[in-house]
């Protein structure tokens, strides 16, 4: 195909079928693999959750993580020591003290 001969609209519609085309089979070969996959942990008999556990990256989500601080004022405030400082940990730390007074 000469692209040379195409005139700019028929370029962009050109691209945005290559777009359409890409994404469907870039789910089609997402499809193929994952039935390769079942196919491969069926015939040798381990269960796929199994043999995914150990794959790099993969993580068991939804698992609830304890709480590594406590706040010495309310002790129904801990903080697991995930993500962002909760206010009373900043203001702990910002008086001075050290975090590790606030460890369970």
């Amino acid at each position: 195909m000469d692209l040379s001969k195409l005139s700019s609209p028929e370029l962009r519609n050109l691209q945005e079928q290559i777009k359409r085309e890409l994404k469907q089979r870039e789910g089609m070969d997402k499809q193929k693999a994952r039935e390769q996959i079942f196919a491969i942990a069926q015939q040798s008999g381990v269960p796929l959750k199994e043999l995914l556990a150990g794959f790099p990256g993969s993580r068991n989500k939804g698992g609830k993580v304890e709480a590594r601080y406590r706040n010495p004022g309310n002790a129904n405030e801990q903080w697991t020591g995930r993500g962002r400082q909760p206010k009373w940990v900043r203001d702990w730390v910002d008086s001075g003290k050290s975090i590790d007074g606030l460890r369970i």
